[in-house]
């Protein structure tokens, strides 16, 4: 306890408590010797009135006068502090008594020939043998029987008891302990006084050195220790002087350093902030201009595989398919990547069944799988989820696909397994493995443990960063438990949600149909794009309008007397409207709800928003055939 005592509270007690110690041995001391002579004395007091009292009374004794015996006894009551008086002969017969006294038949059964002192809480008796007096006759005959009887003792006469009250020695000793007790507090208070006295001379300078280097803790670097004392404390404050001074110049230098630093930041900062900027041009530009000629490239090729070629010219598009396919997939985990670099992706999270995710999944790398000779089975559930269904497929889309790509033999499996409030959603696949060093680098961009020669067949090394950006922009939680040879485990932990009402019949899966007579209008300001979607559409057996703007659109239906059945615009046209704008104005030209699809090669959050916001489908460029042939084959179903 005293280790957390200050300065102070150790200089009072180290020179209170000897003082206060030394003060009351001396006065403890002083008060015992002063009520041991008081005792002593009151003790002689008794002894000197009984001494007198058996004197005065030996030859009233000896001759049996009571009369006399009794003045004695009252006459001796008259002294102070005498309390009782009796007087007995040597057989214990009272011959008088005077005052009170207590337990007397007790004391006179124990009658020696010698004087004794009784103390009792209350009072002191006193009982003096009466003894008869020796005459000393000088004559031989005397001197012979003298000589003869000094042999033995003298017969008792009787004996006088005196008792003598307390109270006033009582008095004295509380009198002589209340005046200890004041001493000792009057000591006690000087010594304090002098103590804090002493405390404040050898504590003050030590605190005023304390309170500057608090100052000089809060920055306050200019505070000083003022002049105090000498040798060691004055020798203290010009050490937390010039302490003080060093400190406030590190500190200017510090600040100006800082404040350089500061600036070339700010600066650093500006220019990052221009790239960026110059970056997310790029970015816009790059995701338009360059979705446009892929997504025409895509379409026409799609149409030239549906004709019949000779072995070698359907090899070759096959070929040409593929390397547009995968050009497709590298341009599209280029821009995601970036986006999501950027903080420009802003998650829709809302409750949705997870088995239609599974099935599409399941759905899309089932041929890829088939290809590579490997089972991928996806379990059924019936659980619903809390997330961006959008951006949860293409978390669930990329591990499988991951999966597939590393797996050489055996099977790809989705699962889901319960944890309390949660969902945990495992692909597993028991493919080549991943050493425990590297289960964090594969998380990195452009790292591909397996592909040293870099085959673009193989990815471009995106899809598990893409993974781990969108699982940390949900707040779910990824995981991988893997180890060489032994096939990998990747699990994301999702929260569950409440079933709600069942979704509409245009969101239930079926395998696409006939096409056939679908009236399709057809919007798209880009000549390519506009001929390449139109000759698609119309290989599957569609009718198609097209048109680069809303007021041509109508002009050519009108003309052809036609009501389309399906809508499918382009997000950004040139004009005074957008795709949205151009759906709105055929359903009102049309008077009903007619089923419209968006396609767009922006794929800015502002356009997927205001998509969903109007509870219109969105493909960005390129679009996969097979992806809008599923769509199409959907939505005519919508048609009121």
């Amino acid at each position: 306890m005293i280790d957390a005592w200050g300065v102070r509270a150790r200089v009072m007690l180290v020179a209170l408590l000897p003082m206060l110690v030394l003060a009351i041995v001396l006065t403890a001391f002083y008060t015992r010797s002063r009520v041991a002579d008081h005792e002593e004395a009151y003790q002689a007091r008794g002894q000197a009135f009984a001494r007198q009292l058996a004197a005065a009374s030996e030859y009233a004794l000896f001759s049996g006068n009571r009369d006399t015996l009794q003045r004695l006894a009252m006459a001796m009551l008259a002294e102070d502090d005498v309390t009782g008086v009796l007087i007995v002969d040597r057989g214990g017969e009272t011959l008088a008594r005077s005052g009170y006294l207590d337990n007397t038949l007790s004391v006179l059964s124990s009658l020696a020939a010698s004087p004794r002192l009784l103390d009792t809480p209350r009072t002191l008796r006193v009982i003096e043998p009466v003894l008869p007096s020796t005459l000393d006759l000088d004559d031989d005959m005397s001197t012979t029987a003298l000589g003869a009887a000094a042999t033995s003792a003298p017969p008792m006469l009787g004996a006088v008891i005196v008792d003598m009250s307390r109270a006033r020695l009582e008095a004295r000793q509380r009198g002589l302990l209340l005046t200890g007790s004041v001493a000792i507090v009057l000591v006690l208070v000087g010594s304090m006084m002098l103590a804090n006295y002493m405390s404040r001379g050898v504590t003050g300078p030590i605190r005023q050195v304390a309170v500057t280097v608090e100052r000089i803790g809060r920055g306050q670097f200019s505070a000083r220790v003022p002049p105090i004392g000498g040798g060691t404390l004055r020798t203290l404050a010009d050490g937390v002087n010039q302490m003080a001074a060093q400190l406030a110049g590190a500190h200017e230098d510090m600040s100006r350093q800082i404040a350089e630093a500061t600036a070339e930041l700010r600066a650093s900062r500006d220019e990052a902030e221009r790239a960026t900027q110059s970056k997310s041009r790029f970015l816009a530009a790059a995701s338009h201009d360059l979705r446009q000629p892929m997504h025409a490239l895509g379409l026409f090729i799609a149409e030239l595989a549906q004709h019949e070629h000779a072995p070698d010219a359907q090899r070759l598009v096959e070929r040409i398919g593929a390397s547009a396919a995968a050009m497709g997939n590298l341009l599209d985990s280029l821009l995601d990547i970036s986006r999501l670099d950027a903080n420009v992706v802003t998650p829709n999270v809302r409750p949705f069944p997870l088995q239609p995710l599974l099935d599409r999944i399941a759905a899309d790398e089932g041929p890829g799988a088939a290809e590579c000779d490997l089972e991928l089975r996806a379990r059924p559930t019936d659980a619903w989820i809390s997330s961006d269904p959008v951006l949860f497929e293409r978390i669930l889309s990329n591990l499988v696909s991951n999966a597939v790509r590393y797996t050489r033999k055996g099977r790809v499996l989705v699962v889901c397994r319960r944890r309390g409030d949660r969902l945990r959603v495992e692909v597993r696949d028991n493919g080549i493995g991943i050493p425990a060093e590297s289960h964090e680098v594969i998380f990195q961009e452009f790292t591909q443990l397996h592909n040293p020669e870099r085959s673009r067949d193989k990815g471009l090394g995106l899809g598990l960063p893409i993974v781990r950006r969108l699982t940390e922009l949900l707040g779910h939680r990824l995981t991988l438990r893997s180890s060489p040879g032994a096939g990998s485990v990747f699990a994301v932990e999702v929260p569950l949600a409440k079933p709600e009402a069942d979704l509409p019949a245009a969101e239930a899966e079926r395998l696409p149909g006939d096409l056939e007579g679908l009236r399709v209008a057809l919007v798209d300001d880009d000549p390519l794009a506009r001929g390449s979607m139109e000759s698609l559409l119309t290989s599957w057996g569609c009718c198609v309008a097209a048109a680069g703007d809303i007021d041509t659109l109508i002009y050519t239906l009108k003309r052809d007397e036609t009501v389309p059945q399906l809508i499918i615009s382009d997000f950004r046209l040139d004009g005074r409207c957008n795709g949205i704008e151009v759906i709105r104005s055929l359903r009102a030209w049309k008077g009903g709800n007619i089923p419209a699809v968006l396609v767009t090669g922006d794929t800015g959050p502002d356009t997927l928003r205001q998509a969903q916001d109007e509870g219109l489908p969105l493909l960005h460029k390129p679009v996969r055939p097979a992806r809008l042939r599923a769509l199409l084959n959907r939505l005519p179903g919508q048609e009121e």
